[in-house]
């Protein structure tokens, strides 16, 4: 394979691999430097790349990896995935008729009350569209676990919604 077609084979998974970065790592010059290590990877993989069924899947599995090894190494007991920068901020509970209001709140419980687990599973297949299968390839799970963990963190979201906003209420 040569530059060109590595290239074009590349660039559109480009942009998920970074957003995938950018919420494990929750830094901008990290994820640059992550998105250049799976590309130096699939490089060096670029002979054996067509035996594989879905090179979108295999990057964002190498870039995990690379993210949990990164975070390892930084010695950290635990690490967070941000939606933007809602994991520092208060929640606040108040009664807002605002799409965008809305919108943030929502960004808040999923940063402080979604597992990790829960918010790559939600990232995959909310944000960036994947199908289950996808998921629970990249994530080393079973389509089942990925189905349970999607639908527990919904509901984590609609309860708070739920609870937040008085939905339901006459």
């Amino acid at each position: 394979m040569n530059p060109n077609e590595f290239i074009t084979l590349t660039n559109p998974i480009r942009d998920k691999v970074f957003r995938l970065a950018k919420r494990m790592l929750e830094s901008h010059e990290e994820s640059e430097d992550a998105l250049q290590e799976v590309m130096l990877k699939l490089w060096a993989m670029r002979d054996r790349l067509t035996a594989y069924k879905s090179i979108e899947a295999l990057s964002m599995t190498v870039t995990k990896n690379y993210c949990l090894d990164h975070l390892r190494s930084r010695k950290s007991p635990y690490f967070t995935i941000v939606y933007d920068d809602f994991a520092h901020q208060t929640p606040v509970y108040q009664k807002d008729n605002d799409g965008e209001d809305k919108m943030k709140f929502v960004g808040r419980i999923v940063a402080t009350q979604l597992s990790e687990k829960q918010k790559l599973v939600l990232q995959m297949r909310d944000v960036e569209q994947y199908e289950l299968g996808t998921i629970a390839e990249i994530l080393e799970m079973t389509e089942v676990t990925v189905r349970v963990t999607l639908a527990r963190a919904r509901n984590i979201i609609k309860e708070n919604m739920i609870k937040s906003y008085h939905y339901g209420e006459a």
